[in-house]
């Protein structure tokens, strides 16, 4: 029998401090004692499904019940949610193609640092520096705010005898799409850090535009010397932003039409975030602008799914957002 076969499975595996259920398997079933074997490629998680023989995807997927044969391949289930989940949270826009970093904690508490000229007048500009001078100097300390964490989630409202006989793939396809819920949820809350200092800096202040190339040109100089990179924009914000000229030549158009992916004339990555602020564009450095703060992972009633008490089940996410420099991001309000 192979060692993966012999793992004991159950609900206390879920609850390792600093650790997920994932994490702790594969500390039991390293993958890296599976190269060269037809194991290779899955990990530990992975293997499990196949000892219990669970198909969770394809024409041959499996049915809610067949996580629940034992005692042992139940403790599973909420391993497979929670992937769903993050699938769906991965498959579009993301909270991370904003941030510069990902800083994750196991508290509701989190304050982020923050790098400033320490001489009054400093513009953080590298000038020569006579010889016996002092070298201008940068100071880090921590922020007098607590970053902001806002839990977003859903609650399963089901029976397990509703669901046990369903498809699994079937059920993947609900599971990312309340994780895309998440992910678009995480976006929004950014974008406001960005825009209205909710992480306790000051607002942005918003310049007058149409939008055109030019309003881009004068964005580009004034976040200098941090990079434009990425353009963030709502819906009637984004209707405007494709009119633009630039946005109609050949390969921009050949672009969007093989890949979907938007592009601005700036080569800068173009991200629509619905419900954003309307007429309002915000233009970042987004190796330099936000700090994006995780307390866990994804958040997940365990007991509930082992046991089947699907009823009232609950899947979250808490996050924050700080921003790191102030002057990487930039905004234009091209409204009437």
């Amino acid at each position: 029998m192979a060692y993966y076969e012999n793992i004991s499975l159950e609900k206390g595996m879920y609850t390792t401090p600093g650790k997920s259920f994932s994490q702790v398997l594969e500390e039991l079933d390293s993958s890296e004692n599976y190269r060269g074997t037809p194991m290779e490629g899955l990990d530990a998680y992975q293997r499990q499904l196949k000892r219990f023989a669970i198909k969770v995807s394809g024409p041959e997927s499996g049915t809610v019940e067949s996580f629940f044969q034992s005692t042992q391949s139940a403790a599973l289930f909420p391993e497979y949610v929670a992937r769903a989940v993050k699938q769906g949270m991965e498959s579009g826009t993301r909270a991370g193609d904003l941030a510069a970093t990902v800083t994750r904690i196991d508290a509701m508490d989190y304050r982020s640092i923050v790098a400033e000229p320490e001489t009054e007048g400093d513009t953080g500009e590298l000038k020569i520096v006579a010889e016996g001078a002092l070298l201008p100097s940068t100071k880090i300390h921590t922020s007098a705010n607590l970053v902001r964490l806002q839990k977003h989630g859903r609650m399963l409202v089901s029976t397990y005898e509703a669901l046990r006989f369903q498809k699994l793939d079937l059920l993947t396809v609900t599971l990312r799409q309340i994780g895309a819920y998440m992910a678009g949820a995480q976006v929004k809350d950014a974008v406001e850090v960005l825009m209205n200092g909710e992480d306790g800096n000051t607002p942005l202040t918003f310049k007058k535009g149409t939008p055109n190339y030019g309003d881009f040109i004068g964005l580009w100089g004034e976040l200098a010397p941090y990079e434009l990179n990425t353009v963030v924009a709502g819906t009637a914000a984004m209707q405007k932003l494709l009119q633009v000229e630039e946005f109609k030549d050949a390969q921009a158009g050949m672009n969007f039409q093989g890949t979907g992916t938007l592009c601005t004339p700036l080569g800068a990555k173009l991200i629509h975030v619905p419900g954003m602020a309307a007429d309002k564009i915000v233009v970042l450095d987004r190796g330099c602008a936000l700090e994006m703060v995780q307390s866990g992972d994804i958040n997940l009633d365990c007991d509930k799914l082992i046991d089947r008490q699907l009823e009232r089940a609950g899947i979250s996410v808490i996050s924050g957002f700080a921003r790191i420099f102030k002057d990487a991001v930039s905004g234009l309000d091209c409204g009437a």
